[in-house]
């Protein structure tokens, strides 16, 4: 390997979204840092097969409502 070219490869500590912790070599930030994780694999549906469906602000209603009358443009004719 040439010298000088490679990243910093060192330890980090890293934070799941439960608040387990465990420590793992990275590039990521210096020696010692934290990162901590917003989805890991115990949160996220596509591991856990549980899926939510967050409306926030009536943003489905808003989309129904502007949609409503796409599929039947043929038939009014």
């Amino acid at each position: 390997m040439k010298s000088g070219i490679h990243p910093d490869y060192h330890e980090i500590n890293v934070i799941m979204t439960d608040g387990t912790e465990f420590k793992t070599h990275s590039c990521y930030g210096q020696p010692g840092a934290t990162l901590r994780l917003d989805v890991d694999p115990k949160s996220h549906p596509a591991w856990t097969g549980v899926q939510r469906m967050l409306d926030t602000g009536g943003q489905v209603a808003k989309f129904n409502k502007r949609f409503a009358g796409i599929g039947n443009r043929n038939a009014k004719k």
